[in-house]
């Protein structure tokens, strides 16, 4: 039996105090078993964090285990801070993206800035350079009362936290549909560079190598929010829960990326790692952990934000801007003063040990004394039942059913709807530009990065498609990396590897679990079919307001790397006569599609999809880039290839223009609104066809038109409207409904 004691004046342990902190009845038996005791206050708390959804994947870790992690250009993989890929002359991207739902709902500008200052912290933890951040952003009804606050806390939080802190937002998605009204997603990814020979890792190595703790000082914030906040569905009290949400400061971010890979470039570190969710325990514990070793703490050095926090505290708090670092043993010194130049914390707090223990001294006694493998490898897992609804899926829609609209107004009441129109009035408010890598930023297909010192590029793209999820929790996956790899490939780039963050409701309901293994298969299936390894990633269960689930959303980010970025391709037209070109893998659906909800019509099932014919286009894309065989290609998505061409023709430098033939009954809205297949726009040279025919065949490659001079649209003989009219619609949708930033 362990010989931690519990401090005088601490709350009773018994089954109620364990319930109150989120574990269930078994598990309270497991850690009694475990102990051989009934734990001290303090050890129920690090138990109840490292125990938790959050932080231990005990209803995921068996399906995520099937999804391909291994190829030829991973360098790191799943179960490190982010995961790595070779990029070329010694470069390796570094990339990662994480959910900070639950506080952002609570306290949108908080919630969404300090998911912003965890993820980068995620990637400089690794030895990298943070370069760019992207975002994923779910609201609920654009009308909902409550939207128009979360939308501009939400945006602030990111905007004023990367641009403070000197990373460019690159690209984002913005969705509003009123499964999102009682819980909104904020998804925030961040990719660095870095040489090599320069990764680190967090898996701890060394017995008696000190211990160290460098950043910002301990507060009370933050407590339960992995525990309490992440790993529970929202209430009639979730107002209440705002005290658990992180406070960010990113100019201490900023001093901590510079100490940290200044303090990399010593070589004195031997693991280091974010203090993330669970804070200072779940980082001890998971390299002690990683290193098959142990760990002791002596919480009366941490350094404090305010004086007499408790050992739990201490523990559980979730502070901002601190890491932990092993240090190789006679140089702990060495990295203080680089610290210390940042004026940062770098105090000693404690030692590896090689007894596998995780153990927190305070006031000369022992509080905790626990087996690490019990807060790391042996935690709970689940095999929790999964089975299809009873009925079958039902559209994301409004019930009643409206008249199909005339063509033409349906094509201008898309152009200006919420999940159509421009996202200007969002990343304005981002800065894209700074560290001068980004080569192409938001608004297009992909932003586009370039590795200076070299030829070579990234693209990157976060996507995903809720509506067809809640279709078809597989297929609807599956479109989502075909649609994610889709816009990266449209720009030139090789799809080349995936992060992935998973949205889903209460796993204790087999419905909402069987939407997440379905929805993981999904992504295995297709990621194997691209050669796109999923090297990290995050789950978010508990997505609901009192029983009630947002829609399945997994959000997939795909990485594709250039050999030579100044062969990328720009998604709008740039010269009159090109050919305008439809190329797709498949008839087009109104199923899932913008029309069908916009207008509340039957859009139908969704078509199988076949990952060969997609992996063709993927690859044909490519090839059509290296060959310098393509003007611009732009990929259909909301709103089909009527909306597509529209975009095409937003080019404010020069004002072109398009007119395409009937592509079906004029004004059919299954051809020109449909969003199912997988269908991009190119424009090339006449003479260039046939060998864009040959690189893509046996897909459908069909000229539909031409780019034109003139700066008017013409679809067929249904449409014929100014350019410069459709963008203003376009572009003053979303601030007209949601309040100028000006």
């Amino acid at each position: 039996m362990s010989a931690a004691a519990a401090l005088p004046g601490e709350p009773k342990v018994d089954l109620a105090a364990a319930r109150a902190h989120g574990l269930t009845g078994a598990e309270f038996a497991a850690i009694e078993r475990i102990l051989g005791r009934v734990p001290t206050f303090t050890e129920l708390g690090v138990f109840s964090v490292m125990w938790s959804e959050h932080c231990s994947y005990k209803s995921s870790r068996k399906h995520l285990k099937t999804l391909p992690r291994e190829g030829a250009n991973v360098v790191v993989g799943p179960g490190e801070n982010a995961g790595a890929i070779d990029v070329g002359d010694g470069w390796v991207a570094v990339f990662k993206i994480e959910s900070h739902n639950h506080p952002s709902y609570v306290e949108p500008y908080q919630g969404a800035a300090t998911g912003v200052g965890g993820i980068l912290r995620d990637i400089f933890t690794m030895g990298a350079r943070p370069i760019a951040s992207m975002d994923s952003l779910k609201f609920g009804a654009i009308d909902h009362p409550r939207t128009r606050y979360l939308v501009n806390g939400v945006v602030g939080g990111i905007g004023g936290y990367g641009n403070c802190v000197g990373v460019p937002t690159v690209a984002g998605e913005v969705m509003f549909d009123p499964g999102y009204n009682g819980n909104i997603l904020v998804n925030a990814f961040s990719l660095g560079l870095a040489r090599r020979e320069d990764l680190q890792s967090a898996r701890a190595r060394g017995v008696g190598n000190p211990v160290l703790y460098v950043g910002s000082a301990t507060g009370r914030d933050g407590i339960h929010g992995a525990s309490l906040l992440a790993s529970a569905e929202f209430d009639a009290e979730s107002e209440a829960k705002r005290p658990t949400v992180q406070v960010g400061d990113p100019f201490t971010e900023k001093l901590l990326i510079e100490a940290c890979l200044e303090a990399i470039k010593t070589g004195a570190i031997a693991a280091i790692q974010d203090m993330g969710a669970a804070g200072l325990t779940s980082s001890s514990s998971e390299m002690a952990g990683r290193g098959g070793l142990g760990v002791e703490l002596d919480l009366d050095r941490v350094p404090l934000r305010e004086p007499n926090l408790s050992p739990y505290e201490i523990l559980l708090s979730e502070s901002q801007e601190r890491m932990l670092i092993v240090a190789e043993h006679g140089r702990e010194a060495e990295l203080a003063a680089v610290f210390e130049k940042w004026d940062l914390h770098a105090v000693v707090i404690g030692a590896i040990t090689g007894d596998g223990r995780w153990r927190a001294r305070f006031r000369g006694g022992v509080v905790a004394d626990i087996p690490v493998a019990a807060l790391s490898d042996a935690a709970p897992l689940y095999d929790r039942p999964a089975a299809p609804p009873g009925r079958a899926p039902i559209e994301t829609r409004p019930a009643a059913a409206v008249a199909r609209p005339e063509p033409a107004a349906a094509m201008r009441a898309l152009i200006a709807s919420p999940n159509v129109a421009s996202r200007r009035m969002v990343f304005r408010q981002y800065d894209s530009l700074v560290l001068s890598n980004t080569v192409a930023g938001p608004g297009g297909d992909a932003a586009v990065l370039r590795i200076k010192g070299s030829r070579r590029g990234l693209a990157l793209k976060v996507d995903s498609n809720p509506r067809a999820c809640a279709l078809d929790p597989y297929l609807g996956a599956i479109a989502t990396v075909c649609e994610a790899a889709r816009n990266v490939a449209c720009v030139g780039a090789r799809p080349a590897a995936i992060t992935n963050c998973l949205n889903y409701g209460n796993p204790e309901r087999p419905e909402i679990m069987w939407q997440f293994v379905r929805g993981v298969a999904g992504l295995g299936d297709s990621a194997r079919a691209f050669n796109t390894p999923v090297i990290s990633g995050n789950v978010s269960f508990y997505n609901e307001t009192e029983g009630r689930a947002i829609p399945p959303t997994p959000t997939i980010a795909v990485v594709g790397t250039f050999a030579d970025v100044s062969l990328n391709i720009k998604h709008c037209f740039s010269l009159p006569g090109d050919l305008v070109v439809l190329v797709r893998t498949a008839p087009p659906s109104l199923a899932a599609s913008e029309y069908a909800d916009l207008f509340r019509v039957a859009g139908g099932a969704l078509a199988p999809i076949d990952l060969v014919r997609e992996r063709r286009l993927l690859d044909g894309l490519v090839e059509c880039a290296q060959r310098r065989l393509l003007r611009s290609a732009h990929d259909v998505s909301e709103g089909g290839m009527a909306v597509a061409l529209a975009e095409a023709c937003f080019d404010s430098d020069r004002g072109l223009g398009a007119e395409i033939e009937p592509v079906a009954t004029d004004g059919d809205a299954e051809a020109w609104f449909g969003e199912g297949a997988s269908s991009v726009i190119v424009s090339a040279p006449a003479e260039n066809l046939k060998a864009i025919r040959d690189i893509f065949a046996p897909l459908e490659v069909r000229p539909v038109g031409r780019v034109a001079a003139a700066a008017r649209l013409k679809l067929g003989r249904w449409f014929d409207e100014d350019v410069a009219t459709l963008r203003r619609l376009y572009e003053e949708a979303l601030p007209g409904r949601l309040g100028r930033h000006d």
